[in-house]
């Protein structure tokens, strides 16, 4: 695919990871690479002094003098800069559709509404377990564009990409698009349920007969869908099929290493070993008997839900972050049965004391460290301590990683 930089304008929009490594491969490739950032100068690090940066906000000069405007996964299709590049038809795409561009192999794509993370981790491990050299990037923390330089034809890209980083896709094309379950997410994003589901489907939007769509039988929405897609279909989680395991995100992950030629057995093997992602349901320690976990990934009402599932202890359950418009009186009866306590956290707090208070004992606060030493104190021997939000967590923290990190670190100092 050819995609010429040389001597282009190419201005990034927003200074987080995604946008460094944007300007990085600008400059690489002998383009000439623009940041515009809505926060201060002193908020942007790792930058090369050849970078022509505007901080402190957007002006309509800075972004329509561009050959190209890329997006970072934060900024929304219907921001001010967005709207000023199109008016001068500029062509505006996210660090995904830059990065894919210039990416010389194949493309395994993962999204959902949940387990996205575990699915593409789970899909490296076997493919890098088969002896064959993968990255692994994307919204797991690593943008494309941070390795794309560095690939060969030979190699494999296994690529986690969220709602965000879909809706700014124009050419995107991945050989395997997976796309793990659809349920409420993002609703502070998008308008409703519907935008957000179209969003999803742009994973499959370019794709052809020679690619593959692996889709969960279980949802009746990717049932229809199959239906709709030009690409091969192949579905997991079929309940009359003979597993050798239950987790659906294995299960996604068979089908791809399907695909891709490498034998079950390795599969098997890989999940044997496989500990899970840091940040989703992670065991943090015990003391004096009670377990902490971190299960700060879960920012939605279902991956909650899993978390509790699978608790087979009384839960002191702390949550509440930045409150994303999810539907959460569902989780009521799960709530009603696994927790013995609520702690609730953020913006959010009063809205979970307003679902879940007539079914179990809720407290909030406000600082996190406070929240946790409550949890500890409420706690008996023989039950566990469970972050698991069912939010964002942009109120108090960077990203969930940054309030799993600061979950494990309080707890570890705990006497």
């Amino acid at each position: 695919m050819s995609f010429e930089l040389k001597n282009k304008k190419v201005t990034i929009i927003g200074a987080a990871r995604s946008g460094i490594a944007v300007a990085k491969v600008v400059l690489r490739l002998g383009g000439i690479a623009k940041i515009s950032e809505s926060k201060s100068s002193q908020t942007i690090k790792g930058v090369s002094k050849h970078v022509i940066i505007e901080a402190g906000g957007h002006t309509k000069e800075f972004i329509e003098d561009s050959d190209y405007v890329v997006v970072s996964p934060g900024v929304r299709r219907d921001a001010e800069p967005v709207k000023w590049a199109k008016s001068k038809g500029i062509e505006v795409m996210g660090e995904v559709e830059f990065a894919f561009r210039l990416c010389p192999c194949q493309v395994v794509a993962v999204t959902g509404s949940n387990g996205k993370t575990t699915t593409a981790t789970v899909i490296a491990a076997i493919i890098k377990r088969a002896g064959r050299k993968v990255c692994l990037c994307g919204n797991i923390g690593s943008p494309l564009s941070k390795s794309v330089l560095s690939l060969k034809p030979t190699d494999t890209v296994v690529l986690e990409i969220s709602s965000f980083q879909l809706e700014s896709t124009i050419r995107f094309r991945p050989h395997i698009a997976v796309w793990t379950n659809f349920s409420q997410n993002h609703l502070d994003r998008h308008k409703d349920l519907k935008e957000y589901f179209q969003a999803k489907m742009k994973i499959f939007a370019n794709q052809n007969s020679k690619d593959f769509a692996v889709l969960n039988y279980l949802q009746p929405e990717h049932r229809k869908l199959a239906k709709r897609l030009v690409s091969k279909v192949l579905f997991f989680n079929k309940p009359d099929k003979k597993r050798e395991v239950d987790n659906p995100n294995y299960l996604a992950a068979i089908e791809v290493a399907g695909v891709l030629g490498i034998k079950k057995d390795i599969c098997l093997k890989v999940f044997a070993h496989f500990k899970g992602v840091e940040h989703r349901l992670e065991f943090v320690r015990r003391l004096g008997g009670i377990d902490f976990i971190n299960d700060s990934k879960s920012t939605t009402v279902e991956a909650s839900r899993w978390a509790l599932e699978r608790a087979d202890k009384p839960v002191i359950m702390i949550c509440g972050g930045k409150d994303k418009n999810l539907d959460y009186p569902p989780l009521r009866p799960l709530v009603a049965q696994k927790v013995k306590h609520m702690i609730a956290i953020g913006q959010a707090r009063d809205i979970m004391k307003k679902a879940f208070a007539d079914v179990v004992t809720v407290d909030t606060f406000t600082s996190f460290e406070k929240a946790i030493k409550a949890a500890r104190k409420v706690a008996r021997p023989g039950e566990c301590v469970l972050l698991s939000p069912m939010c964002a967590s942009f109120d108090m923290f960077d990203d969930y990683e940054h309030r799993g990190r600061c979950f494990k670190e309080i707890v570890r100092q705990l006497k």
